[in-house]
């Protein structure tokens, strides 16, 4: 980073959330029962994947590294909101670059794991003879960390882009965390070409990744109607609509928020929860109360 950039600005404010100033205490308490629970949730997963021989699969593997990539991403973000929540509203310098660059570089995987592991339901259900050659435990690992290393060159980029340029404006931050689009309101140079990489290397990597997953799921459905047996049908329409659920939560919110790098709407605050916040809670809880093999090992585990 540019060191004339940390030596002349030592902190950023962080506005926080929009209108939530009259609901300081409630809105903590709620932040506290959303990180707490999204905690418990996912380690519960990760231990229930670990700890269970059936669910040593490629589906469950890659369930395991996005339920670890939820815990990381809600730390990033949720610890500093309650923070700021009841006190100074402040982050420093420092502190901002590495909140930027694991954001987006957990988002980022994240985004790049969910086109994976739709593409493990794709095999399973439309080429079931080929699935084990398909998604063999090879693959599935240089996938996982495919997707991991990816989302950290993405971020990197980004990183190094962003806080390279002078900040001389406000240190106010309008936003809950040091995201790209917010910090670079701050910026008193030409920003052009970080707004053109957002919009490819954010915005239509999220959108090809959403079309590919849908398209996946596309030829999944059309599959699922060609099986015979209620069972079996049942039991693949239950699969898809959990990933499709979180798949939806997750991309839209992004795409809505970086197309749209020009804009000056306080409403980006409150979207971003959805893909900050909600997913990495509703993670464990659809994949578990809507996947019967889940629930059976959960419950061994518990008793």
């Amino acid at each position: 980073m540019d060191d004339k950039n940390s030596s002349l600005l030592a902190e950023f404010i962080l506005k926080g959330l929009p209108c939530v100033d009259e609901l300081r205490i409630p809105l903590f308490l709620l932040l506290t029962v959303i990180y707490i629970s999204t905690l418990i949730g996912n380690v519960l997963l990760i231990s229930t994947v670990k700890r269970t021989s059936s669910l040593h699969t490629p589906m469950y593997f890659f369930l395991a590294n996005l339920s670890l990539l939820d815990i990381c991403l809600s730390s990033v973000t949720l610890p500093k909101l309650l923070e700021n929540t009841l006190s100074m509203k402040t982050i420093p310098f420092s502190g901002c670059v590495s909140q930027l660059y694991f954001f987006h570089f957990l988002a980022s995987s994240e985004c790049f794991l969910y086109t994976v592991m739709a593409y493990d339901r794709y095999v399973a259900i439309c080429r079931p003879l080929h699935y084990n050659k398909l998604m063999s435990w090879w693959v599935g690992t240089c996938l996982a960390f495919g997707s991991w290393l990816a989302g950290s060159l993405h971020s990197i980029t980004h990183t190094v882009l962003t806080f390279h340029l002078p900040f001389c404006h406000s240190n106010e931050i309008d936003h809950f965390f040091c995201d790209i689009i917010p910090v670079l309101k701050l910026v008193c140079a030409d920003t052009s070409i970080n707004k053109t990489m957002i919009l490819v290397n954010i915005a239509a990597i999220s959108l090809s990744c959403f079309l590919l997953t849908i398209t996946s799921y596309i030829n999944i459905i059309l599959a699922i109607v060609r099986i015979k047996t209620v069972d079996g049908r049942k039991k693949a329409f239950s699969t898809c609509v959990s990933h499709v659920t979180v798949v939806a939560l997750f991309y839209i919110p992004c795409i809505f928020t970086y197309m749209r790098p020009n804009s000056k709407s306080t409403f980006d605050g409150v979207v971003a929860v959805f893909y900050t916040l909600i997913t990495p809670l509703l993670n464990p809880i659809i994949y578990s109360l809507r996947n019967k093999e889940v629930k059976e090992a959960l419950t061994k585990i518990l008793c």
